[in-house]
């Protein structure tokens, strides 16, 4: 499990850090996991007062978007088209809104349960599209790992829902991490083109 010193630090070093690690949820004593692919930063101080596509953007505190505010190390689930829960890392200091959406994942552990949370099937009856879109998209790692907005303000710090840089049985990924712009947030000004998606892939 990760300690509080990873998420106190920019949110631009989480995010590109939470890239190779694994997010782990605990469904009903079963350890479902995931290894982070993909990952966009929000907010944070300096540059990320700027950040037009941050749902903070200029001090906004609402209901919620006050976990935004919290010190680093708990979970912000929203809605996207009152439809999908997107999980988010809240990262920095207390009083500065700075969060990380977790874009992509790939399921490494309880495979069997991410596949009835997200199709009603068991993996063997999966095709092979299937498996490859099992958690590659924000709606599908929360659906795959059963993560609600139920988990808005959640612990990172509790057995039931955490981050951590190894998994048992699991061997470590190797991955070259590029950057991007983010996606779908075109009405952000500037911030649209900035470089603060981080991506794993393949190495070489």
């Amino acid at each position: 499990m990760l300690d509080q010193s990873f998420y106190d630090r920019p949110v631009l070093e989480v995010a590109r850090n939470l890239i190779g690690k694994y997010i782990v949820r605990d469904i009903g004593g079963e350890m479902l996991a995931a290894l982070i692919t993909e990952a966009e930063a929000y907010g944070g101080e300096g540059a990320g007062a700027d950040d037009r596509a941050s749902h903070a953007y200029g001090g906004r505190r609402t209901s919620r978007t006050d976990v935004m505010f919290c010190r680093g190390g708990c979970a912000y689930v929203y809605l996207i088209y009152g439809m999908y829960p997107m999980v988010n890392i809240v990262a920095e200091r207390e009083g500065i809104a700075a969060a990380v959406l977790l874009r992509a994942g790939e399921i490494v552990a309880g495979h069997n349960t991410a596949s009835k949370l997200r199709y009603d099937k068991s993996f063997n009856e999966l095709t092979p599209a299937q498996k490859k879109n099992l958690a590659n998209g924000p709606g599908k790692l929360c659906k795959a790992l059963g993560i609600t907005t139920a988990d808005t303000r959640a612990s990172l710090f509790s057995q039931k829902l955490y981050i951590t840089q190894s998994f048992p049985g699991v061997a470590p990924a190797a991955f070259d991490v590029v950057t991007a712009k983010r996606v779908n947030i075109d009405y952000a000004g500037e911030a649209a083109d900035f470089p603060w998606r981080f991506i794993a892939m393949p190495p070489g």
